[in-house]
C-alpha cells in the first residue's frame, strides 16, 4: 500500500511525515467553539514559473486552511522550483481525499515532478526495517527513538549478519516489543540478499544502522525504494579496520558523520545530513570513539526525522534540498 500521493517520476522516492501535532490549534480570530484543526505538509517540485506560490496558497486557503510556514528554493539559472509548506485545516471542511485531488490539479497544471502531501494524524506511519551488524550504538538509538516516539516510524524487523545472544540488551528489547530479529549469516559469495528482499517487501524505506555489508545494484533496483545509510566522517583518509584508532593515532582535530542515500556507488549517494565535532590532545582513544559514535547516532536519527518530515528532496543528479 502506498503511503504517499505523488506524481510519477523516475527520481528516487523521498517522502515521509511529521510527528508534530496540532490537534488543538485554532486559526487566529476563530471563536473558542471552533473545531480543532489538523496539521499537514505538502512538498512540490516542478519547472519554475511565475505564480506558483500564489496558487499553492490559494489551494490551501480556498479550503479554509492556514499556512503556518513555507520554504521555497529556486536555484540560480535553473528552471526548477522546490517548496515545502506546513498548514492546518479542518478535516471536515477539507476531507483527505479532496485534498489529494486539489493538489493533484496543481501538479497537472505545473507538470510537477513531485507533489506529496502528508497528514500525520490521519496517514499511516512509515514502515521500515533496520539492517545492522555487530556494532549496536546506532541500532540501540533507533530502537529507543522509536519507543520514545522521537522517530515517527514503525519498525517491522531487524536484520543482521551478526548473531546476538538472547540475554543481550538488543534481543531483550526486541522480544519485549515483538519486533522480529532475523540473523542471516553472510559470506563473500552469498550476501543473502534474496532473503532480505523477502523480509523487507512491505517496507517503505530501509535504514542501515552500521550494516557492514555492501548492497548490490541488483538489490537496490529490485527493492526500488530509498535506503538510508550512516558512516563515520573519517573516510577517505582512514579506510579498513579500526578507522577511529587510525584517526586517533594521526592526531586529527575534527571528526564527523554522514548520513546519505544508498546508491550503487559505495558511500557516494546524495547526502541528507552531516555533523562534526572537535577532538583534541586531551581525548584518549575511548573518548574519541565515544564522540564518533555519538555523532553517528545523532546524524542518523536526524536524517530519518528529516526524511519523514518531508524535508528532503532530490536535487540535480547527486544532491539534495533539505528544508
Amino acid at each position: 500500500m502506498s503511503l504517499t500521493r505523488r506524481v510519477s517520476s523516475s527520481l528516487p522516492q523521498f517522502v515521509g511525515f511529521a510527528k508534530r501535532s496540532f490537534k488543538s490549534y485554532k486559526l487566529p480570530g476563530d471563536p473558542s467553539s471552533s473545531p480543532s484543526l489538523t496539521y499537514g505538509i505538502h512538498i512540490f517540485h516542478c519547472p519554475d514559473e511565475v505564480g506558483i506560490v500564489a496558487k499553492l496558497s490559494e489551494c490551501i486557503a480556498s479550503r479554509g486552511g492556514n499556512i503556518l510556514g513555507a520554504d521555497v528554493f529556486v536555484p540560480e539559472n535553473k528552471n526548477v522550483f522546490y517548496s515545502r509548506s506546513e498548514f492546518v485545516f479542518d478535516p471536515v471542511k477539507w476531507p483527505r481525499e479532496q485534498m489529494d485531488e486539489d493538489f493533484m490539479k496543481l501538479s497537472r497544471m505545473y507538470s510537477a515532478t513531485r507533489s506529496v502531501v502528508r497528514v500525520p494524524d490521519l496517514d499511516p506511519k512509515f514502515k521500515i526495517s533496520v539492517l545492522a551488524s555487530k556494532q549496536d550504538h546506532c541500532l540501540v538509538d533507533l530502537l529507543h527513538g522509536w519507543q520514545d516516539r522521537r522517530l515517527p516510524v514503525d519498525i517491522t524487523c531487524v536484520i543482521s549478519n551478526h548473531h546476538r545472544d538472547p540475554n543481550t540488551h538488543v534481543m531483550s528489547f526486541l522480544e519485549r516489543n515483538n519486533i522480529p530479529y532475523h540473523y542471516l549469516q553472510t559470506t563473500k559469495e552469498n550476501k543473502r540478499e534474496g532473503e532480505i528482499l523477502e523480509l523487507v517487501l512491505n517496507t517503505d524505506f530501509l535504514v542501515l544502522a552500521r550494516y557492514m555489508q555492501v548492497l548490490s545494484g541488483h538489490f537496490l533496483r529490485t527493492y526500488g525504494k530509498d535506503v538510508i545509510n550512516i558512516h563515520h566522517g573519517l573516510l577517505p583518509s582512514f579506510k579498513g579496520g579500526n578507522p577511529c584508532k587510525q584517526a586517533f593515532d594521526a592526531g586529527v582535530k575534527l571528526i564527523g558523520a554522514t548520513s546519505h542515500f544508498v546508491t550503487e556507488e559505495l558511500d557516494s549517494g546524495p547526502i541528507i545530513e552531516q555533523m562534526v565535532e572537535r577532538v583534541s590532545h586531551r581525548d584518549n582513544l575511548q573518548s574519541f570513539v565515544q564522540k564518533s559514535e555519538n555523532l553517528e547516532r545523532q546524524c542518523l536519527s536526524k536524517a530519518i526525522r528529516s526524511y519523514c518530515e518531508l524535508r528532503v528532496l532530490p536535487y540535480e543528479e547527486n544532491r539534495t534540498v533539505v528544508f
